[in-house]
């Protein structure tokens, strides 16, 4: 964490959505014995002063409290649980009301992203101390691309973004005053004037959208290394 109120570092844990393409909140499932969203949430308070959670809006039987991580070195953590709004933007909208005004980069991560790695966070974060209005973490696209309507893409051009997504508090709280729908934030930014600077992601880094990545994720965690 970083310890110094002048460079305090808040994370917004997005964890209010519906899963409706899983077919449930899958933020909620167990991934070998640990909830995706408290592997979330852990790796998040590992680089954090503050963790901020957005749950759903509407309740969700058999979840279980979210509850802040412990161990050393978190002691001091700030923790809160917000509820979300019914739209991703308006979830986070809601996120960053909760945190604190010294906070001077904030971070928004996909509670259903549950491997993101201590490295992948180090990089976004010290890429916003360099001066990044906004940062995202993305990976090169393996697949062919092709427009629906004809003609094909090169993929050498386009990269699949990842979280977790940091920010200069000033410019996050700034674009989200009056945004629009988005599917994340480095997009909110960007239609602010902000300038997006992307680093490596990984390819582990998946977010759950179907039960066969809750499957994938568990063989990832078999293997080790994360």
């Amino acid at each position: 964490m970083s310890g110094d109120r002048t460079d305090a570092v808040w994370t917004i844990v997005v964890a209010a959505g519906a899963g409706t393409r899983f077919g449930g909140p899958k933020q909620f499932l167990d991934l070998r014995g640990i909830r995706v969203v408290d592997r979330a949430i852990a790796v998040a308070a590992r680089h954090s002063d503050g963790v901020v959670v957005v749950t759903p809006a509407e309740p969700v039987a058999d979840t279980g409290p979210i509850v802040a991580p412990r161990g050393a070195g978190l002691e001091d953590l700030g923790f809160e649980v917000v509820t979300g709004a019914a739209s991703r933007t308006g979830s986070v909208r809601r996120g960053l009301a909760a945190v604190p005004s010294d906070a001077a980069i904030i971070l928004v991560h996909d509670g259903a992203r549950p491997l993101a790695s201590d490295e992948i966070f180090v990089r976004v974060i010290d890429a916003v101390r360099a001066g990044a209005h906004a940062v995202t973490p993305a990976v090169p696209v393996a697949d062919s691309l092709r427009r629906r309507d004809g003609g094909t893409i090169d993929r050498d051009e386009v990269v699949a973004v990842q979280t977790p997504q940091g920010f200069s508090a000033a410019a996050l709280r700034a674009a989200h005053r009056f945004a629009e729908e988005a599917t994340d934030d480095v997009t909110v930014v960007e239609r602010d004037g902000g300038k997006v600077v992307v680093v490596n992601g990984d390819r582990r880094n998946l977010k759950l959208t179907t039960p066969l990545d809750l499957e994938i994720a568990g063989l990832f965690l078999d293997r080790g290394g994360l």
